[in-house]
């Protein structure tokens, strides 16, 4: 996603032509004198996104032996 500075007076004077590309994925920050006022980003629908806790986990994967099976072992080997 890209972001582009871009003063008030001139949005002001292009909007349509900057809102049509926030809508193909292009980020605004609108700056009055000197100072940002605003930030315009693309409206993303979560209607379809599974929520974060639904989402499957990381899984790491460590060559060599398991933890489980390194623990059996010392059990193992304790007894």
């Amino acid at each position: 996603m890209t972001e582009k500075i871009i003063a008030f007076t001139k949005f002001r004077q292009n909007a349509s032509q900057l809102i049509t590309k926030v809508g193909q994925g292009e980020s605004l920050i609108i700056f009055r004198r000197g100072k940002p006022i605003a930030r315009v980003i693309p409206y993303a629908s979560n209607s379809n996104k599974t929520p974060a806790w639904q989402q499957p986990g990381v899984r790491l994967q460590i060559p060599g032996a398991d933890l489980t099976s390194a623990i059996l072992q010392e059990r193992d080997e304790s007894l």
